[in-house]
């Protein structure tokens, strides 16, 4: 049995912003957990061309500034190396292939276990796994008939293997309109969404909105509840929008079934189409908390802004509108993660 003041499950970008606070917070020694063989969460798997909508200025995790042009908006690799570096800097234990199973309260203290029947004790935990490991495909008729290819957008790589197909993208968000954009010069694309597309400008006046954002304090704002009925919007400085239009993609509105060998449109008519990508986001889970006491009926944690209500000890990093706008953010976390362990100290 090894014991650590604080555990740390999940070293994607909320688990490390956390455990490089935790001495700041009186965490003498803080463990991070892991599941897969590095750090850096969910980075490495996401799509070849995945760019940041953030310049690299607002992309910094505590105590260690994004590399480069501040300026400029990172790429995917660029992310994954800075994690990667970021991790070697910490001064904390780093357990990679490390699958959290179970985390419960016994006699005061957190009981944490892992595959291979390793047990870890501590005084506080935090769960930092996010949402990154559990995509989401909604439920759509016809889907068990299909004879054509589906997949989610955490399974899409680059558009090479589409080239001369007849492909819908469906969601309506940032990486939803990447993906089609970039599969609209090999591939006959639509995007298929339940409402138009919002589209925000990326650089409003001669600024980038994260600028605003930072000087409006929109970006710090407590302000949850509005947050989450903000309808999705798509960040661009139009190259996205023109990159569309360029290439005949086509937005039309949700397909209201899947057939044997395409789909059919709200309108009435079906179409052949040879694959349907879903860029439709992710679902939290916390499946290693089951017996915790931490959630609740449907699985959600029982949380006020990442700090557990029903049980003392426990907090929670990287949700989406956890406490701000920037919550699940690279700029964000840090934020979040600095409150949850100043009150799971005080606790």
């Amino acid at each position: 049995m090894e014991h650590a003041d604080l555990i740390v499950i999940g070293a994607g970008q909320s688990g490390l912003a956390t455990a490089a606070l935790a001495p700041r917070h009186g965490f003498a020694r803080s463990l991070v957990l892991e599941s897969a063989d590095k750090p850096g969460g969910s980075w490495a798997r996401y799509y070849d061309s995945l760019t940041l909508f953030s310049p690299a200025r607002y992309s910094s995790l505590p105590g260690m500034c994004f590399p480069g042009d501040p300026d400029h908006y990172p790429e995917r690799d660029e992310v994954v190396d800075y994690l990667l570096e970021y991790a070697r800097r910490l001064p904390a234990d780093i357990r990679t292939s490390t699958a959290v199973t179970s985390v419960t309260r016994q006699g005061g203290m957190w009981s944490v276990r892992a595959e291979g029947g390793q047990n870890f004790t501590a005084s506080a935990v935090v769960a930092a796994t996010g949402d990154y490991g559990t995509p989401f495909v909604p439920d759509v008729t016809g889907q068990a008939e299909f004879g054509g290819r589906t997949l989610h957008a955490a399974d899409y790589r680059d558009p090479e293997a589409f080239a001369g197909q007849r492909v819908v993208v469906v969601g309506g968000g940032n990486s939803a309109i990447q993906i089609a954009a970039e599969l609209g010069p090999l591939a006959d694309t639509t995007l298929a969404t339940r409402r138009p597309v919002g589209w925000t400008p990326q650089r409003p006046l001669g600024r980038d909105l994260h600028w605003w954002l930072k000087h409006t304090r929109l970006d710090v704002a407590p302000i949850r509840r509005l947050l989450r009925k903000v309808p999705v919007s798509v960040i661009d400085d139009g190259s996205y929008r023109a990159a569309l239009d360029r290439n005949d993609v086509d937005r039309r509105d949700m397909f209201t079934r899947l057939t044997a060998d395409g789909v059919e449109w709200a309108d009435g008519t079906k179409e052949v189409v040879d694959v349907v990508v879903f860029a439709t986001g992710y679902r939290l889970t916390f499946p290693y908390l089951t017996a915790s006491g931490a959630l609740d009926g449907e699985g959600a944690p029982c949380h006020k802004v990442g700090v557990a209500t029903t049980v003392s000890g426990l907090g929670f990093v990287g949700m989406e509108f956890q406490r701000t706008f920037s919550s699940k953010t690279l700029r964000g976390v840090g934020r979040d993660a600095g409150y949850v362990l100043s009150r799971l100290r005080k606790g």
